[in-house]
């Protein structure tokens, strides 16, 4: 008698959220830094009014000429934008 035994695993991936606040000239700088680090999943970007402007998802991998347009995005929306803040979702 063949008896088949499945095993089923949950993986629970802990998320934490920080928030800058910055001005526009500074947002380009500051979203590479984060890039280099390695653990964001995710970018918001929101005005001074708390409006969503831009949101990216970031995954392992996902850098350098991929990422080249998006980069192009945020520092046309530098050049626009004075105060904003920056949300980043990270895993732990």
């Amino acid at each position: 008698m063949e008896e088949t035994i499945y095993l089923s695993s949950l993986v629970t991936i802990m998320k934490a959220t920080e928030q800058f606040k910055l001005h526009g000239e500074n947002l380009l700088k500051k979203i590479k830094e984060l890039i280099e680090e390695g653990n964001v999943r995710k970018i918001t970007i929101h005005d001074k009014h708390g409006k969503e402007l831009m949101s990216f998802p970031l995954t392992i991998g996902v850098v350098g000429t991929l990422f080249a347009p998006v980069l192009a995005a945020i520092g046309a929306l530098a050049a626009i934008v004075g105060e904003c803040s920056i949300t980043v979702e990270r895993e732990q």
